[in-house]
């Protein structure tokens, strides 16, 4: 599984790697993470906003960070 976060690397884009990895470890998971900072590349996303996850490049949520249980959800569904 990939999993993106998009963001710049504020406080909220460290949260969501965070959260993204603690949730994957649970589910048992392996997952490669990939930061992507680079506003060029983000803009390749349909997003308004950051921080924003991408699970396979597939958007999952954008403009916040989710819960953990949302952050599961997301994950099994893929």
């Amino acid at each position: 599984m990939e999993i993106k976060i998009l963001g710049g690397g504020c406080p909220n884009c460290h949260r969501l790697e965070a959260l993204a990895r603690e949730a994957a470890a649970d589910l048992g998971i392996e997952a490669t993470f990939i930061k992507v900072k680079a506003m060029t590349e983000i803009m390749n996303y349909d997003i308004i906003s950051t921080p924003a996850l991408v699970v396979n490049e597939t958007v999952k949520s954008s403009g916040r960070v989710p819960s953990k249980e949302e952050m599961r959800v997301f994950l099994q569904a893929e």
